[in-house]
């Protein structure tokens, strides 16, 4: 596995692990920020070992809808829950006040683990 992909993957075991201190703390917007970009890590490191690399957030994902999940590789709910965890990630930084309640980001964490352990999983079957 290339260095940036690996690099990539241990940046999204990080954020997840700060996303889950952050929940403990009760700081809920900022522990669905630290989810997102766990998944976001996670499909930029998948995206380049199919030689894609996007400059933007929206570009990731599009390029994640495009080539993982309509290609059949992924199944569609990843492809939302990244798009959700984006649009929360959104409200919880840019949103005055406390947006995320302690439910949505619990779930999110929950999601936001799921879909890095499916990534992962693929790129071992796939490095092999």
């Amino acid at each position: 596995m290339i260095k940036e992909i690996e690099d990539l993957l241990k940046k999204a075991k990080r954020y997840l692990r700060s996303a889950e201190v952050l929940l403990s703390d009760g700081d809920c917007d900022s522990c669905v920020s630290r989810c997102y970009y766990a998944m976001f890590f996670t499909a930029e490191a998948v995206l380049l070992t199919k030689g894609l690399k996007a400059s933007s957030h929206k570009g990731v994902i599009s390029l994640f809808g495009k080539h993982l999940i309509k290609t059949g590789i992924f199944k569609k709910d990843l492809g939302k829950s990244l798009n959700d965890a984006y649009d929360m990630r959104l409200a919880g930084d840019y949103g005055t006040g406390s947006i995320v309640t302690d439910e949505e980001a619990e779930s999110m964490l929950k999601t936001a683990k799921n879909f890095v352990d499916e990534l992962k999983n693929y790129l071992e079957r796939d490095s092999k």
